[in-house]
């Protein structure tokens, strides 16, 4: 009895699911439009650079479903719907060309007013040799970029459905002997039962609104003579162009199917549109038993990609959970393939009290 009861729940949701995942697939492709003939000429890219495993492991699909710290990243209306009043998370990533990604973040529920919470990305390259115009080969010296984004987030409940979510973004960039700055502002929203079905929620999030960022520094100064000047050869600071944000606008859908008190499947679809690239199809689905194993995978696509420039498809992951004298533990780990450069692997622990 108790199976029927949850295939009937499973069907019933699932035809609601993959019906509505068509029709939104089919008017954002018609309504929005990707821009990929402006690929690379966009500032502060790091800012889509994805954390977290359990996400990640999604092929970044969860914006929907997304609850607790993580959120923070993914769709900030999520944060207030936490388990816990308090949560903290940490995950390293070694992207594409041996860059690493470390994130840390943690959040803490006001009571009867909201849920905040601050977070940390920095990126390490290593060390780059030094060239000029001069020396095309390295001038001996070696260079570490720095690359942080500080970011805070507010989120509420406007109803039992219903979650509102704002992040702001403080960037900074260092290379060398040029600095640049910047502030990305984001706005989720969270909307669960759609259409009277329990477990289906929606989400949509306006990602990194802020103004154009450009370079500055004693990087940028040169010698030169003026023509038509009377004066001797000095030194001129070279005027920058500005770049604007790589800002997206996100949609997805997920369902959650609670086929038993041990056994949840979740299956997760978005929609992206980006300004600066390509629009993306993400797609994920998540098992997990007895609220400790979980197992997860994705999909990521660029359809009007050409030539293989987007490089991301297929992701994978588990995570196990464990409660230790009254903090519950997620370890998370997640591998996102990547065309060219290998696969990303990527480690998160979080811990709620």
């Amino acid at each position: 009895m108790l199976f029927g009861t949850a295939c009937t729940i499973l069907s019933f949701g699932l035809r609601k699911f993959f019906a509505l995942s068509a029709l939104f697939v089919v008017v954002s492709a018609t309504a929005f439009a990707g821009r990929g003939d402006k690929a690379g000429t966009a500032a502060a890219t790091e800012l889509l650079i994805p954390i977290g495993a359990e996400a990640i492991a999604l092929g970044g699909s969860s914006l929907a479903t997304v609850t607790g710290i993580e959120a923070m990243y993914w769709n900030p209306a999520g944060i207030v719907r936490a388990s816990s009043s308090t949560n903290a998370m940490f995950s390293h990533m070694s992207y594409v060309a041996d860059i690493g990604v470390d994130y840390g973040a943690v959040s803490t529920n006001i009571p009867e007013v909201a849920s905040v919470a601050i977070g940390v990305k920095s990126l390490s390259f290593g060390k780059i040799p030094v060239t000029t115009e001069d020396y095309p080969d390295g001038t001996g010296k070696m260079a570490s970029p720095a690359f942080v984004m500080l970011s805070g987030a507010v989120s509420r409940l406007i109803t039992d459905r219903i979650a509102l979510g704002v992040s702001a973004t403080a960037i900074f960039e260092n290379m060398e002997k040029v600095s640049a700055t910047g502030i990305a502002f984001s706005f989720g929203l969270q909307y669960a039962g759609l259409g009277g079905v329990d477990g289906l929620s929606v989400g949509v999030v306006v990602n990194n609104i802020g103004p154009a960022m450009k370079f500055e520094g004693d990087g940028l100064q040169r010698i030169g003579q003026v023509d038509d000047v009377l004066r001797p050869p000095t030194s001129y600071t070279i005027e920058a162009a500005s770049n604007d944000l790589p800002s997206t606008i996100d949609v997805g859908l997920g369902y959650i199917a609670i086929l038993s008190e041990r056994e949840q499947v979740t299956l997760t679809t978005v929609f992206r549109n980006n300004n600066y690239s390509d629009d993306e199809y993400d797609f994920g689905a998540e098992v997990t038993y007895d609220h400790v194993f979980a197992l997860r995978g994705g999909y990521s696509a660029a359809p009007q990609s050409e030539g293989g420039e987007y490089i991301f498809g297929f992701s994978a992951g588990i995570g196990v959970r464990a409660r230790i004298e009254g903090i519950d533990l997620s370890v998370d780990y997640a591998y996102r393939g990547a065309r060219y450069f290998g696969g990303n692997s990527v480690v998160g622990i979080r811990a709620s009290f």
